[in-house]
């Protein structure tokens, strides 16, 4: 069995928007109706074990030659809601955050830069044709940033096996695109109030913006990925982390510092130690 189907892969996590079919144009919302009628779809597995195996060939192919046509589905409401994976796009931008996240020696090792240099002149190219291009799908490894859980309550969170009669074990959040946008106006403001300035303000304006780029009815769904195979389960059964973001905002419009720094310390402390375990022998 090659890699391709037999490896999973860990270690990321995903915020997604699944977006009505009436939002995409044609000939493309005739290509996700069809796609959606299909009786079985693939999952995060499967899109993570195609990227790993464009990497395996030398020179590796840091981003895929040809646009996925592969999504998630979701129906919400009786509605048909897809989310593409645009694993192309996702690819580039991938690979612009890279030299922030390795040392020359080691990108230039994994990736050369002749072949970084060909995908970013692709880029370009491509960019020039698609200006207003976005992806549906944003992914975090090794954590959850904790400005995605501003987006979600508790009562929303969902823990357990994904399908009926699954093994694969799920943590995930899901919410109206109108509450998250909602969520994030209000956490901007509550943190605008309080600190003025900083890296989760910055982050959730930039989550904002993104989030206005899709249509009003979307779902919005934040998936733990392939981090829960990396926590115990008991500590994933008591990962609240969108409630003590919720208690320590609730904290900061009350004035109350000493609730607002003991929430911080939980949610701190507990994706802490998950990104230490990438250091782990």
């Amino acid at each position: 069995m090659g890699l391709a189907s037999s490896v999973t892969v860990p270690y990321a996590a995903y915020l997604r928007v699944y977006e009505p079919l009436g939002a995409f144009p044609e000939p493309e919302r005739s290509h996700w109706a069809r796609y959606a009628r299909r009786e079985s779809f693939p999952g995060v597995q499967d899109e993570l074990r195609r990227s790993l195996a464009d990497l395996l060939p030398t020179p590796p192919v840091p981003v895929p030659v040809h646009e996925s046509g592969d999504a998630f589905v979701a129906v919400v409401d009786g509605v048909v809601c897809v989310c593409p994976w645009r694993t192309r796009l996702r690819g580039w931008l991938a690979l612009e955050g890279l030299a922030e996240r390795f040392p020359a020696p080691v990108l230039d090792a994994v990736l050369p830069p002749v072949v970084r240099r060909q995908a970013e002149a692709d880029y370009e190219r491509w960019l020039e044709r698609n200006p207003d291009a976005r992806p549906w799908i944003r992914t975090a490894t090794w954590q959850v940033p904790l400005r995605w859980f501003v987006l979600f309550s508790d009562e929303e969170r969902e823990y357990g096996k994904g399908e009926p009669g699954g093994q694969e074990l799920v943590l995930r959040y899901r919410t109206p695109m109108v509450q998250a946008r909602r969520r994030v106006a209000r956490g901007l403001r509550t943190l605008r109030d309080a600190i003025e300035e900083g890296p989760l303000i910055d982050g959730l304006v930039d989550v904002g913006r993104w989030l206005e780029e899709f249509h009003p009815r979307s779902l919005v769904e934040l998936d733990y990925g392939g981090l829960v195979h990396m926590v115990p389960e008991a500590q994933l059964e008591e990962d609240h982390s969108a409630a003590d973001t919720a208690e320590g905002l609730a904290a900061l419009r009350a004035g109350d510092g000493a609730r607002a720094g003991a929430a911080y310390e939980r949610l701190t402390e507990r994706w802490r130690a998950v990104r230490d375990r990438q250091f782990a022998n």
